[in-house]
């Protein structure tokens, strides 16, 4: 073995992370999932059922505000790519981003008592700057994973400690949020996600913080001059970075016609009335928190999957099989409560690894660019997909409203047949299509895992070629 490659293994070696760097990752996400999945599983519920808004406008709300992700994503990515500071060009924003994040999403549930225009108004208001928030610190966020390390395999193990942070808070919320709000409420729901967002708002603060002191930034650009006509070509040049854009549309498209209709499928189709069937527990409470530790085994196995099997097959394969449980909802009487549990138990155990699969997919992306056309440009890359993952959540979100007021959906009310069929079609139909849409998109993703060792290698190989001064060949 030449020198050169002795040095390339050495640094490639060089890129492993411990344990408390990757975990410290992860409680970033956690800090994220505490407010995110409150938003993607209560919010709509919340905005109909107790602040007492309209769903079509609430439908609307959330695709409008897209506009503003669509140039504020963007702009936080070209922003982080050209930071420069002493604690590196990511992390500085989860230091400084925690606070206005922790204020705002305890904001979201503040229920003010004011007339219907100005609860649209102060939902449109809200939600837009605790979105703008949320850009703030998540596209830096994302983007530390592809540079803390070179290698695409330690990336894997990171994304899977993301995961497992991200879906402890995932069941955190879903098991304890129900009862949380009707324990600190005493029976009024409005006060009771108002003391409930307050105490996910200072954990996530704290989470945030840790992050920032746990984690440390490796990876360094090796093109020199900014030029942003360049970065967008290089990413619109991207195709695998295409490919998983779209497939980020449809599966939380998927993410949240779901997430959206479970308050309103158990509510109104199973008749949970939140009466506890285990401890403190209620039925809706009982079948996330099982579905959610599920997701988290399977999220466990990511690592062990990702290094017998392709990438994409597996992402694929997995989606596949969550679409076919999601779709078996559809006929599964309300009385058979533990059919449902298992179906979805086993669902949500089959989808747990995708998350950290495609996230690691997304930083092989930023290394194809990179490999290809010399500039790194991962906060525009990852701010690019976490902007597709936005406007899927809010198409998502938005449709789910849409399709309540289509089916003649009144809250709190006895429903009808048909607004009924509504509801259970969210909770079934409808997202096993947009899911079968989302593998269908990663089917044309080009990379192979083989093709992704190489590119780690070459660029390990220019990097250390322009430390030394040497000449860096063209991608």
């Amino acid at each position: 073995m030449n020198s050169e490659s002795k040095n390339t293994h050495a640094s490639l070696a060089e890129g492993r992370l411990s344990f408390g760097e990757k975990l410290g990752y992860g409680l970033g996400d956690t800090a994220s999932n505490l407010f995110f999945q409150v938003f993607n599983i209560f919010l709509l519920y919340y905005y109909t059922d107790i602040f007492g808004i309209d769903p079509a406008l609430i439908g609307v709300m959330f695709i409008v505000t897209k506009v503003v992700d669509a140039i504020s994503d963007p702009l936080m990515g070209i922003i982080a790519d050209r930071t420069n500071s002493r604690w590196g060009k990511f992390r500085p924003y989860l230091l400084w981003g925690a606070i206005p994040y922790g204020i705002l999403g305890y904001a979201m549930f503040a229920g003010p008592e004011y007339s219907d225009a100005g609860k649209l108004i102060y939902a449109y208001v809200t939600y837009t700057a605790m979105m703008l928030a949320y850009t703030v610190i998540n596209v830096p966020y994302s983007a530390l994973m592809g540079v803390m390390t070179p290698s695409s395999i330690e990336r894997t193990s990171i994304a899977s400690f993301r995961f497992v942070c991200a879906f402890s808070a995932a069941w955190l919320v879903g098991t304890f949020v129900t009862p949380l709000k009707n324990i600190l409420g005493g029976g009024n729901e409005a006060e009771g996600f108002r003391l409930t967002m307050m105490i996910f708002a200072v954990f996530s603060v704290a989470l945030f913080w840790t992050t920032f002191a746990t984690t440390r930034e490796r990876v360094k650009p090796m093109q020199e001059k900014s030029n942003l006509k360049l970065d967008f070509k290089a990413m619109l040049d991207n195709r695998p970075w295409i490919t998983l854009f779209l497939a980020a549309i449809f599966t939380l498209m998927n993410v949240a016609v779901r997430n959206g209709a479970i308050m309103f499928y158990f509510k109104y189709y199973v008749g949970d009335d939140g009466t506890p069937i285990f401890l403190i527990f209620d039925k809706t409470a009982v079948f996330m928190s099982t579905g959610l530790f599920a997701m988290v085994a399977g999220i466990a196995c990511t690592k062990a999957l990702a290094k017998r099997f392709d990438k994409r097959r597996i992402m694929i394969a997995l989606t596949l099989l969550n679409a076919l449980t999601m779709a078996i909802f559809f006929i599964i009487p309300p009385e058979q409560y533990a059919l449902m549990v298992i179906v979805n138990i086993i669902g949500t155990l089959i989808i747990g690894p995708t998350p950290a699969l495609v996230w690691a997919m997304y930083a092989d992306t930023a290394d194809y660019g990179e490999w290809k056309s010399g500039r790194r440009t991962t906060g525009l890359v990852f701010s690019a997909l976490q902007f597709a993952q936005k406007l899927g959540l809010a198409v998502g979100a938005g449709l789910s409203g849409f399709i309540l007021s289509l089916f003649g959906f009144i809250a709190n009310e006895a429903q009808s047949d048909l607004s009924m069929t509504g509801i259970r079609l969210m909770f079934s139909i409808f997202p096993a299509i947009l899911a079968t849409s989302g593998a269908i998109a990663v089917y044309f993703y080009p990379l192979t895992d083989k093709q992704v060792a190489k590119i780690e290698i070459e660029l390990t190989e220019r990097h250390h070629s322009d430390q030394n001064g040497k000449p860096i060949a063209a991608g």
